[in-house]
Formats: C-alpha cells, sequence, structure tokens
C-alpha cells in the first residue's frame, strides 16, 4: 500500500509541484493550505509523514506542531525559506524530524521523503527489545517505557534513543549521531543533535538538568549511562 504524504503550504504552485513529484515516485498525497486545515485533514487521513511550511497565514507550522505533537508523532520535514539556524533550531525543538530550505529540488525532497520513512521501517535487529537501567525500549512496536511509564517520543527521538541504547558505556560523537539518525541526506548542524537530546531528556529523564541516563561526553558528545 502507498505512503501518504500530507503536503501543507499556501503556495498553491509549489504544492502542485511537490505533489506531482511525490505521486510519480508512488506516494499518496493530501494537501492544506494553513496549519488550521492540516490538522482536520492529519485528523482524518493519519498521513505517513508530513511536509510543512513554517509561514503560513491563520495557523503558522510552529503553532500546527505544538497541537499535532499532542496527538500524533508523526515524521515532520519542515519547508521553509528562512536561512536563520534558530528558526529551523525552533522547528526541531517543537519536534521536527528534518528540514529543507527552499528553493529545493524536487529530487532531493524525494530523497528526504524516503529516508525518513526507511528509517521507520527498518527491519527489528536480532534482539528487537533493549532494556537499560530502568528504560526499555521496543525495536518492533517503537515503544519506550521508563520505570514502567509509556513514554511517546518522536521518530527522531525514537531512533537516537536506540542507537544510544543500543551501545551503552559508549561515546558517539554529534556527527556519529547525524550519520546514524539520517545518513547522506541530511543537511543539518551538529547543533540539531543538541536539541533532539533535549526533547528527549525533557521526556526520559527524572531530572532534566541532571540527566541520569543519556550523559554528555564533554569534548565529544553523548553516550547512554552503563547500569
Amino acid at each position: 500500500m502507498s505512503k501518504t504524504v500530507l503536503v501543507v503550504d499556501d503556495e498553491a504552485r509549489l504544492v502542485n509541484l511537490v505533489k506531482a513529484y511525490l505521486e510519480q515516485g508512488g506516494f499518496r498525497v493530501v494537501t492544506a493550505k494553513n496549519g488550521r486545515e492540516a490538522l482536520f485533514i492529519a485528523r482524518q487521513e493519519k498521513p505517513d509523514l508530513i511536509l510543512l511550511d513554517i509561514m503560513m497565514p491563520e495557523m503558522d507550522g510552529h503553532e500546527f506542531m505544538r497541537v499535532h505533537r499532542q496527538e500524533r508523532q508523526t515524521p515532520i520535514i519542515l519547508l521553509t525559506a528562512k536561512v536563520e539556524e534558530d528558526d529551523k533550531i525552533i522547528g526541531l525543538e517543537l519536534g521536527a524530524d528534518d528540514y529543507v530550505t527552499k528553493p529545493f529540488s524536487p529530487r532531493e525532497l524525494l530523497a528526504r521523503v524516503r529516508a525518513v520513512l526507511r528509517r521507520g521501517n527498518q527491519p527489528a535487529e536480532s534482539s528487537p527489545r533493549l532494556h537499560v537501567a530502568n528504560v526499555s525500549l521496543d525495536l518492533e512496536r517503537f515503544l519506550v517505557e521508563v520505570d514502567g511509564e509509556r513514554i511517546d517520543l518522536t521518530r527522531s527521538e525514537f531512533d537516537l534513543l536506540s542507537v544510544l541504547m543500543g551501545s551503552p558505556g559508549r561515546a558517539f560523537s554529534r556527527l556519529d549521531l547525524l550519520d546514524r539518525l539520517q545518513g547522506t541526506t541530511f543537511e543539518g548542524s551538529e547543533r540539531t543533535i543538541d536539541v533532539h537530546i533535549k526533547n528527549l531528556r525533557s521526556k526520559i529523564e527524572p531530572n532534566p538538568r541532571k540527566p541520569r541516563y543519556v550523559e554528555t561526553v564533554y569534548g565529544v558528545g553523548y553516550r547512554f549511562a552503563l547500569e
């Protein structure tokens, strides 16, 4: 069955171009022209991925993510004309998985879409369940529990946690983690990893300011603490 992509942008010409290219690539595409309309369509269609513009009337992309992330953890790729790093970081802090800056090539966008969706369809490893300290991660069912309580993570947060938990005690550099998350299709900076780590800690740590599980290795990057 074809994957469904929701394209949200108020530029009709861009939406039609992206829609045609994604459909040519084998995807089913639904569209919305602002965040408010996108919320309604996302609730009805439950898309596999969302391509989201930031600057839109009625409800912008940032506000859409604030609401949608309370309901679902759908992978989101931002479409933004802004080049300032802080604007992209805000989107990542709200739960975006990736971003592309306008103007972009349709081929690049298609590669990004496939890369993010591929991460969600990777076969489970020989041990589909990881358990370190009080954190349990189920790779097959995309479930995370801390002290027996279920925690909702975005795709990027889940993948980041699975990498760290897969080798507890090992220090990963930010570049290593960037490559594990997105591979060669990702244009983000090392600061992107810091944002995902901050979001992850806010969800799984008893005290995010004093991390118990995801430790900072100064001068290197991050590691998952040994029991």
